[in-house]
């Protein structure tokens, strides 16, 4: 007797990941499920920003796209899709699929998981004495209040499980949890219970494995990567799950990249955070206990993880402005590329200074020599051959930011010589969105369902 496996096929990692990869997901071997995972902190006040223009805006809309790819799939092959493409506005992004469907003749029967957005309750919340302080500093979120673009609370699978119960091809969610999108229909085919712990647990590492899409077979991949085969058509990855808890991560074959032991151990340090204590809406996964053996060619399996109860909270992803930045680039050329770019930004501070400009932060970076490790770059060589100076600056106030952006294209002619690049023209003001990592009861954040037909 064969053992039964549950077949979950990661299609994407974040909202703009590869447009091919849930095609190619569901046309280059048999799944189960297709994940896909669009959703980033940043993410959801952008989309908080889109919905304030169009209300009927507000999810990943690349999510459209992909579905009428793998339509067929679908109410052909009965491969289900469960996304959080559904930002700050499931139920439009499932209007929008509905109509993709209804254009080439197709129905689908989608579930809308809504009840994580929390920005219409924030006044009611804090009344009721949640302080949603940052999680962090302690702050409580009255001091960002005025200017808050998005909350969303991460739910867990529950409400996931809920709509596979009730029939849903395709679930679209808010701010569920990356791993929950792939633990949800794991859970669901094997009847997990909510007090399962080690194989809850289990379900979310192969989540977390698959979240962030081919970053785990082969791209974005330290080790050894000048011999991962064939990137350009590199296979995202599918997660094999039995009902003990094991799971086998793998991808389809002739597909390049790699599945191994070492791509799959990069994925799982990944904002891992506390090792013993990967916390998530269902269970608290114990990361020491993942234990990874290479199980063939692109096949590694995963077992013995353990698991222990949920906290009574939830995290809640808050996004607020946080005044304007602009940041210039130059680019000098050798000799003396380096002095030229230091003499620069020395000239460009002595300006803003003269003119009265003082901002919240001033930041330069020399691309090149010394903007990705800072000091610990050590001594630049005598002779690079080229730099590019990188000056950013922050403040409350638009206008000084804007009379910044004034004082870099001058330094092309009367500052330092052989300026070759002028990168991007005019710096452009941009508003600040910064991030308030929160907590709040489970008690007050309840899902909903809804079928939609």
């Amino acid at each position: 007797m064969t053992e039964r496996v549950v077949r979950v096929a990661g299609g994407q990692g974040f909202w703009g990941d590869s447009l091919d990869a849930p095609r190619q997901q569901v046309e280059n071997g048999p799944i189960d499920y297709l994940m896909l995972d669009y959703l980033a902190e940043v993410t959801m006040s952008i989309l908080q920003k889109q919905k304030e223009r169009d209300p009927a805006m507000g999810y990943a809309r690349d999510f459209i796209g992909a579905m009428d790819s793998v339509l067929d799939a679908v109410t052909e092959r009965g491969v289900r899709v469960v996304a959080n493409a559904g930002g700050v506005n499931p139920p439009a992004c499932a209007t929008a699929v509905q109509a993709v469907a209804r254009k080439r003749g197709k129905s689908l029967r989608i579930g809308v998981v809504t009840g994580d957005d929390l920005l219409p309750r924030l006044d009611d919340l804090i009344a009721k004495g949640h302080s949603l302080a940052h999680m962090e500093t302690g702050e409580p979120l009255q001091a960002v209040r005025d200017r808050v673009l998005s909350a969303n609370a991460y739910i867990g699978s529950e409400p996931i499980v809920e709509a596979l119960t009730r029939g849903a091809q395709v679930v679209i969610t808010g701010r569920s949890t990356d791993t929950a999108l792939t633990m949800a229909p794991i859970r669901f085919e094997y009847g997990w219970s909510a007090t399962d712990y080690d194989r809850l647990a289990a379900g979310i590492v192969a989540g977390h494995i698959i979240e962030c899409g081919a970053q785990c077979s082969g791209g974005n991949c330290l080790y050894d990567w000048r011999n991962i085969p064939d990137l350009a058509n590199v296979g995202y990855p599918i997660a094999d799950a039995y009902a003990d808890g094991s799971f086998v991560i793998t991808k389809h074959p002739g597909t390049g990249g790699r599945v191994s032991v070492a791509t799959v151990s990069e994925q799982l340090v990944y904002e891992m955070g506390d090792p013993h204590a990967y916390i998530t809406p269902d269970v608290i996964a114990d990361f020491t206990t993942i234990h990874l053996e290479d199980a063939g060619p692109d096949r590694v399996r995963v077992y013995g993880i353990k698991g222990s109860a949920p906290t009574d909270k939830l995290k809640v992803s808050i996004a607020y402005r946080a005044g304007f930045k602009a940041v210039g680039t130059l680019v000098y050329s050798w000799p003396e590329a380096l002095d030229k770019a230091r003499a620069a930004d020395g000239i460009l501070r002595e300006r803003l200074e003269r003119l009265g400009l003082h901002f919240d932060e001033i930041v330069t970076e020399y691309v090149g020599v010394s903007a990705t490790h800072g000091a610990l770059a050590g001594e630049a060589p005598p002779d690079i051959p080229e730099v590019q100076l990188r000056v950013g600056v922050r403040s409350d106030d638009r206008a000084m930011v804007e009379r910044f952006t004034r004082e870099i294209a001058p330094l092309v002619l009367n500052g330092p010589p052989s300026v070759t690049g002028f990168a991007g023209g005019r710096p452009k003001v941009e508003e600040i969105v910064a991030y308030w990592p929160a907590l709040v009861d489970k008690s007050v954040v309840q899902t909903t369902v809804e079928m939609v037909s």
